[in-house]
């Protein structure tokens, strides 16, 4: 059944489209940070295990949310690896050693990326109509900017 919430079907479509494309990048971002999580190694490694689990465990919620924000809006939510890589304008992996500098830089570019993203499709969401997904994607982009402001620390 089409969800009646006072915004035309063919800006929930669009809006959707901008959620599953958020939740494709979510998942990708998500699986690196615990590929980082279970293969870091080096002398921080108790801190970064720590550290990169706390991330994993916030992506994991931020997806659940993006996900049911889709099924709010009466579409069906993106739910596999294939479709996420056809979907995300993340890149899988490309850090191939296990020292926690090297995972956080590729993790500190994909939460920019995302967020400077969600920025990209604020208008778009605004011009549909749909202030609850506005209000909702600058919750997520404010949660971004704090990741990444933590994996920046680990630089000064």
């Amino acid at each position: 059944m089409k969800a009646k919430i006072g915004i035309k079907e063919t800006d929930l479509v669009k809006v959707t489209a901008i959620l599953n494309n958020l939740l494709a990048d979510e998942n990708i971002v998500y699986q690196k940070t615990r590929n980082a999580h279970w293969n870091v190694e080096g002398p921080d490694f108790h801190a970064a295990h720590l550290f990169l689990e706390t991330q994993y465990t916030e992506l994991a919620e931020i997806i659940d949310e993006v996900a049911e924000r889709v099924r709010m809006l009466g579409h069906y939510a993106v739910g596999s690896y294939a479709k996420y890589l056809q979907l995300t304008h993340l890149k899988e992996s490309q850090y191939e050693k296990t020292d926690s500098n090297g995972f956080y830089k590729e993790l500190l570019s994909d939460h920019e990326s995302i967020a400077m993203n969600i920025r990209g499709n604020l208008a778009a969401v605004e011009k549909a109509g749909d202030q609850a997904t506005e209000d909702f994607l600058i919750g997520i982009l404010e949660q971004h900017e704090k990741m990444a402001w933590m994996l920046r620390a680990h630089f000064a």
